[in-house]
């Protein structure tokens, strides 16, 4: 094969064909679940966006074994770190058998094969009949190599499913992902289809001039946006609650969820001001945080150290972790310093009661763990509605008896970052709501184009 054709087969992907009758739908699974886990199967390649307990393990692990039965071939299940065990543990639990690999083994011809996302180079396309990606929102975490890694394994598997508690519907970029994952539609050929930049070009990367510069603001085409919305919903489903899809919420209902603003005051103002002033830009905002480390640290501490009650305390900067961690007697911090072992190690240590506080980022535990056990947070101020919201998953989910308590602490000087952050939740909520509107309605949008007309070529040529 030449150079050039190797080229377009490693790009190509297999044609999108249709899935399957359902093999097995079990009564463990609610009504709901399973009219979501009916419609992902006969569509093949899908996504599943159901909110936090809503019971996304035992969906993906019925879909999964739906095809070992149908194809009597394998599944590959990627999970974010230390969710692979308790994954592992809800098969069990359901009676559907599903094994870890941590460096590809393989065990028989058929089965659900777990791992993390991290290990994935260990394994081979082509021993596998389906993909299933848990908590694909993560795959913006990753460095653009091993998003790549992730999007190029998956091209030549024939079933595909992705699950995630929110799909960040106002976040254009991870949706065409999902649709590029899946194979219904490239990233920039959904971008060319359905929107422009204000710079009226297809480029993605930032434009530095003397007026300054960002990354290109996209927007609808006239007329896309119902469009754009029908189509995704031709591969996604969406929904918060059983409700979204006409069933009854029954045992699906949220427990309070309180959240607590509680600011200190740095000891000494930013240098050139004789009091404190809100921090504007993120230059001004970075050196805001870095001066009040100490005192928000240990505000923070106050709260979850004498109650003797399981928190997560939350953090942004590799200081603040180890201050925290050395201020409350019984905390395990995880940190990029530790090894993939070492993480799971300690996540394992407090989901069991062992470790009584939990100090991490976001970026390292907010995905796909169940921490139901625990209903107290503490966190620091930030800009990602998206870390938050999963940040707060972790415990505020179906399935939590207890109110859920959020400590929000801040300085004085970042009072314009959460005042951000909450409107990105509000907007977040009104297109979630947009979203389910169409999906209602759903209408497919047909992601190919057939050329047959044979044009001709002049014989100068």
């Amino acid at each position: 094969m030449s150079a050039y054709g190797e080229f377009l087969q490693h790009k190509s992907q297999i044609g999108i064909n249709a899935g399957f009758e359902p093999e097995w739908l079990p009564e463990f699974l609610f009504p709901f679940q399973r009219h979501l886990v009916d419609w992902a199967i006969r569509q093949g390649r899908a996504a599943i966006f159901a909110d936090c307990g809503l019971g996304k393990s035992p969906m993906q692990l019925v879909w999964a074994e739906n095809v070992v039965r149908r194809t009597n071939g394998r599944v590959l299940v990627l999970t974010p770190l230390a969710v692979t065990q308790q994954l592992v543990r809800e098969g069990e639990k359901f009676g559907i058998e599903c094994r870890r690999s941590a460096a590809g083994e393989l065990h028989g011809n058929s089965g659900i094969v777990v791992t993390n996302y991290e290990r994935l180079h260990h394994f081979r396309p082509s021993d596998f009949e389906a993909v299933v990606c848990d908590e694909s929102s993560i795959l913006k975490s990753f460095e653009g190599t091993t998003r790549a890694a992730i999007t190029d394994f998956m091209r030549t598997v024939r079933f595909r499913l992705l699950c995630t508690a929110t799909a960040a519907p106002n976040d254009y970029v991870e949706l065409g992902t999902s649709a590029e994952a899946l194979g219904h539609m490239g990233f920039m050929d959904m971008l060319a289809r359905f929107f422009k930049n204000d710079r009226n070009n297809a480029s993605l990367q930032r434009a530095w001039s003397s007026q300054g510069g960002g990354a290109p603001q996209w927007r609808f085409k006239g007329h896309a946006e119902q469009p754009f919305w029908r189509w995704v919903a031709s591969w996604a489903r969406a929904v918060r609650r059983p409700s979204d899809l006409g069933f009854e919420d029954g045992a699906f209902i949220l427990p309070p969820l309180v959240e607590r603003e509680n600011m200190v005051s740095a000891n000494k103002p930013r240098e050139g001001m004789l009091f404190s002033v809100p921090a504007v830009g993120l230059a001004e905002e970075r050196e805001e945080r870095r001066r009040t480390l100490k005192e928000r640290c240990e505000l923070a501490t106050s709260l979850v150290v004498d109650t003797g009650q399981p928190a997560i305390m939350w953090c942004h900067l590799n200081d603040e972790g180890n201050a925290l961690e050395s201020m409350v007697p019984d905390a395990v911090q995880v940190s990029g310093a530790d090894s993939d072992d070492e993480k799971e190690e300690k996540f394992l240590a407090f989901s069991s009661g062992e470790a009584r506080v939990l100090v991490t980022k976001p970026i390292i535990g907010a995905w796909g763990l169940n921490f139901q056990h625990c209903a107290h947070m503490t966190t620091f101020a930030s800009h990602s509605f998206e870390q938050h919201y999963q940040s707060v998953r972790r415990m505020w989910r179906f399935g939590q008896t207890r109110p859920v308590v959020v400590d929000h602490v801040i300085s004085d000087g970042e009072r314009n970052v959460l005042a951000n952050f909450r409107r990105k939740s509000e907007r977040a909520d009104k297109m979630f709501e947009s979203v389910l509107r169409h999906m209602r309605d759903a209408m497919s949008v047909s992601a190919e184009r057939k050329f047959e007309k044979q044009e001709v070529v002049p014989s100068w040529l």
